[in-house]
């Protein structure tokens, strides 16, 4: 899956919450506490971990790209991330 932010980075805790793969911003600090998240192959702990583009996160067997968003929605002047599934 690719997830494209219009900042500089997106938090681990955050990305893995606006990606789907967790329910709640807690659930997504428990999983990234018990060291169940990779970032770039390696096991992340840290639940602030500054995610940046052309980094990859994976969980439970789903793998997250994050790219910069060269066009981004914009709702009432706020930019909101987007994410697209790729069919592989």
């Amino acid at each position: 899956m690719n997830f494209s932010i219009h900042s500089e980075y997106i938090e681990l805790c955050k990305l893995l919450k606006a990606a789907n793969l967790v329910m709640s911003g807690g659930e997504g600090k428990e999983v990234v506490a018990q060291g169940l998240v990779t970032v770039d192959g390696q096991p992340e702990t840290r639940k602030r971990c500054k995610i940046r583009p052309g980094q990859t996160v994976e969980f439970q067997g789903h793998a997250i790209l994050v790219e910069n968003a060269g066009s981004c929605s914009k709702i009432g002047g706020r930019v909101l991330a987007k994410s697209t599934h790729s069919s592989e």
